[in-house]
C-alpha cells in the first residue's frame, strides 16, 4: 500500500493536519492560561522570532518524527513536518489566515526513492516556506533578514 505515492502522500498530509490542529491546540491553551495567570506563564513566540532554526532530523533517528511546538521550542530546531504545522496553526490562531494548510511537495530522487518537502499554503493559494526563512540552505544573514530578526 504505501509503495504507491498517493497513498503515502495522503497519510502523511493526514498526520501534518493533525500536528497544525494539535499546535492550535497548544497556542490556544497557552492564551488562556497566560491571561488565567495574570501574566506570569508567557506566551509562546511566534514561529519566526522564537530563535527555532531549520534542521534536519538526524540520520540515526530509525522513524519520521512529526513534533509539535513544546518539542520544538525545548530542541531549539525543527525540520520541514514540524515548522509548517506550527506555522499553519500560528496563521490560524491569530486569524492572519484562517484557511492557511500544509502542502506537502515531492521530488523524485530516483526511480525507487522520493523526497518530501513541506510548506504552508496560504488561503490565496501563495506558498510559504518555514524551512527556507528559518534556515534551509541559506545564508544566516540573509534568512535573519527575511524573518525580520
Amino acid at each position: 500500500m504505501w509503495k504507491s505515492p498517493r497513498a503515502l502522500g495522503l497519510a502523511v498530509r493526514s498526520i501534518l493536519q493533525g500536528a497544525a490542529q494539535v499546535n492550535l491546540g497548544i497556542l490556544e491553551i497557552n492564551r488562556l492560561r497566560h491571561k488565567r495567570s495574570g501574566g506570569r506563564v508567557p506566551l509562546i513566540p511566534s514561529l519566526y522570532l522564537s530563535g527555532v532554526r531549520y534542521q534536519e532530523e538526524p540520520k540515526g533517528w530509525a522513524l519520521e518524527h512529526f513534533d509539535t511546538i513544546p518539542v520544538i521550542l525545548t530542541r531549539t530546531w525543527g525540520d520541514c513536518d514540524d515548522l509548517a504545522p506550527w506555522r499553519v496553526a500560528e496563521l490560524r490562531f491569530t486569524k492572519e489566515d484562517p484557511g492557511a494548510n500544509v502542502a506537502v511537495k515531492w521530488k523524485q530522487l530516483t526511480e525507487s526513492k522520493k523526497l518530501y518537502h513541506v510548506v504552508v499554503r496560504r488561503s490565496n493559494g501563495q506558498i510559504e516556506d518555514p524551512s527556507r526563512v528559518l534556515g534551509m540552505g541559506r545564508n544566516q544573514k540573509v534568512l535573519a533578514a527575511h524573518a525580520g530578526l
